[in-house]
């Protein structure tokens, strides 16, 4: 009975010891300590055997948190195991990116299919099969990325770089000068500060560094930032801080991230200001000005996002003041962390880990459809991304170079920075169609189809095939001329602009092509143009819009038939004088030739032009014989015979 009693005071004294361990635990988590909250966790969990979802959930996010995957996936495991499918979205997500980040992509392709399946969600599982198909192809080829580690990281964290000029400034928490400093209880680091340095042009190394407005800077965070376009006003992120410099909590007990603008005098900030969303109750970081500092994108948690982590965009006024910002909608944001913006003209680029990717924070780009609407994003590949972090990209104006940040495997320490060129490979593009008669609207088989540059240099050619078809690989980004034509037969030609996307085609462009027997007539034993009669007002010489409709046809063939040479004969029929039909038909044939001339045709190719007036009759209706308008009209004729082809 003794024993029995010291074996129920040691349980009990177990049980209290053991919830102490996770009241502790969960205290260390709340204040984000969360290397010192993994191990009391896991010495909380040593002695349980079915643990709460919370703690499970807890322990998973300390080491995600922390990038350490493998430990990470453990827990993550075991929550979908208790869980199944009543996960929700952003642990399901994180046990997925705990999977890529151990290249375990077959598995986490295979629950990422399933999920959306069982949700019935045929447009997410469209989103993700083009995603990976993109992906796929993209890593399928050689990269067009050469990624550098650089001399200046450290083995503490060192990443977020943003362009100052010539320069470069940066975040890191190497801490060379402090000792004994502050370290940040989320990874037990010393806290962020900025830097900047001087930029080597020729290897992206860095050399001269020294603390960015070093004044300025709180004793905590300072990371991640944007200037205006004259560098005189920089917007970055910093940990929410009290006149004193002492932190300003939320009413939760959590410390949050603000902007903070000022501008730059020196080493100090003046005028400086909070941006008006900033917020104690939730984080605003990651600023980034488009090229002409009209809008400031930037990350936040608020209240009515999508995820994690969302990308907003705020418009900056002539007066510097910044609006109301606008979330950038599902298209951009997941039920994940979306991050680091950077805009390049009409491209922005971010990091997520909601979008399909090789494994936590992949780095992204979307081109702006207009506005403020983006396109699908796009993963970067490989060598930019990797099975870990991979985030705060920035490049020049041009796209040649620019740097990254990655906690990959391989580098100095925590997070690194990496310095990356881009050669722009050859890019392709295709444009494709049909040629057929314009009379009988048939395939038009074996006919020449090429492309020419703005310089009217040919860059491709080809023959259409037996139903006229053809397809052409023409380059991306470019002002073409596609061209078609066959021996005896006209020509026809189109302008096209390609886009700066390899892959894409340009189709349907058709073209309907004229046989040279299609266009003329035999009569009299001579070969004539085929149009329909001419006719003038009476008593008069005028081109009218229905002479001018088959006056085309002629300049139409001659422009296609360069060695074309034709004589002009007009004629009338005999009622009126006979001196008088001769003038009238002679300046109605002078008529048609000037608006020939006028249309580009060199005079030379017109032999004669010649008003034979009612001398040359078709039919027997002479002076002084009845015949009906009909048989008039037989003699009242324009005819425009060629002499010569």
């Amino acid at each position: 009975m003794k024993k029995l009693f010291l074996f129920s005071l040691l349980l009990c004294a177990t049980a209290v010891f053991s919830q102490a361990k996770l009241r502790k635990a969960d205290k260390l988590f709340a204040q984000l300590a969360y290397v010192d909250a993994a191990k009391t966790y896991e010495e909380y969990l040593e002695g349980e055997k079915e643990p709460g979802t919370e703690t499970i959930m807890k322990v998973a996010d300390c080491y995600y948190y922390t990038g350490n995957m493998a430990s990470a996936l453990r827990w993550y495991t075991k929550l979908h195991e208790v869980l199944g499918n009543k996960i929700d979205d952003k642990y399901f997500n994180r046990y997925l990116q705990a999977l890529r980040a151990e290249e375990n992509y077959k598995k986490a392709d295979e629950l990422l299919k399933q999920r959306l399946e069982l949700k019935g969600d045929k447009a997410m599982t469209q989103r993700f099969i083009g995603q990976k198909k993109h992906l796929d192809s993209l890593n399928a080829l050689p990269s067009n990325y050469t990624v550098t580690n650089i001399a200046a990281n450290t083995d503490k964290a060192d990443f977020g770089t943003a362009f100052y000029g010539n320069q470069i400034v940066y975040s890191s928490s190497k801490d060379t000068t402090k000792v004994g400093g502050k370290t940040y209880v989320w990874n037990d680091q010393p806290f962020l500060e900025l830097f900047v340095a001087d930029r080597n042009a020729s290897d992206g190394s860095f050399f001269n560094e020294k603390k960015f407005i070093p004044k300025e800077q709180t004793q905590y965070h300072n990371a991640t930032l944007t200037f205006t376009p004259d560098l005189k006003t920089v917007y970055y992120s910093s940990n929410t801080v009290k006149k004193n410099d002492r932190l300003n909590n939320g009413k939760n007990g959590t410390n949050n991230i603000e902007v903070i603008k000022g501008n730059i005098d020196g080493d100090k900030l003046t005028n400086v200001e909070k941006l008006p969303f900033d917020s104690k109750e939730y984080s605003v970081g990651h600023p980034a000005l488009s090229a002409d500092g009209k809008w400031l994108f930037f990350v936040s948690d608020m209240p009515g996002g999508y995820g994690d982590t969302d990308i907003y965009v705020a418009e900056v006024f002539g007066d510097g003041k910044v609006g109301t910002p606008q979330n950038l909608g599902p298209k951009i944001n997941t039920p994940g962390r979306e991050m680091f913006p950077f805009i390049n003209d009409s491209i922005l680029y971010f990091s997520s880990d909601g979008h399909y990717g090789l494994g936590g924070l992949d780095v992204f780009e979307s081109r702006r459809i207009k506005d403020l609407e983006f396109g699908e994003p796009q993963n970067l590949g490989k060598p930019v991304n990797s099975n870990l972090d991979d985030f705060a990209f920035i490049t020049d104006k041009e796209q040649k170079f620019g740097y990254f940040s990655s906690s990959r495997k391989g580098g100095k320490g925590d997070d690194d920075i990496y310095y990356f060129t881009k050669t722009m490979p050859d890019c392709k593009q295709w444009v494709s169609g049909k040629v057929t008669n314009a009379k009988y609207k048939m395939a038009i088989n074996q006919a020449d189809v090429k492309v020419t540059d703005k310089y009217g240099d040919v860059i491709a050619s080809a023959k259409t095939k037996e139903d006229g078809t053809y397809r052409l690989e023409v380059p991306c980004g470019s002002k073409i001329t596609i061209e078609a034509s066959k021996p005896n037969h006209t020509k026809a030609s189109r302008e096209k602009d390609t886009s700066k996307t390899p892959g894409e085609e340009i189709k349907n462009v058709d073209f309907e092509l004229s046989n040279y027997d299609d266009l003329v007539k035999k009569e009299d034993n001579m070969e004539k143009v085929d149009i329909n009669p001419i006719f003038f007002d009476f008593d008069k010489w005028d081109i009218t819009p229905q002479a001018a409709t088959e006056l085309d046809k002629v300049v139409y063939i001659m422009k296609n038939f360069p060695s074309l040479v034709i004589k002009i004969e007009s004629h009338t029929d005999s009622r009126g004088k006979d001196d008088y039909n001769l003038r009238l038909s002679d300046n109605r044939a002078k008529s048609t030739y000037n608006y020939i001339i006028e249309k580009g045709i060199d005079p030379g190719r017109i032999e004669s032009v010649k008003g034979y007036g009612e001398t040359q009759l078709r039919n027997k209706c002479s002076n002084g014989v009845k015949c009906t308008d009909e048989e008039h009209l037989l003699n009242r004729r324009s005819d425009f015979i060629i002499v010569k082809k």
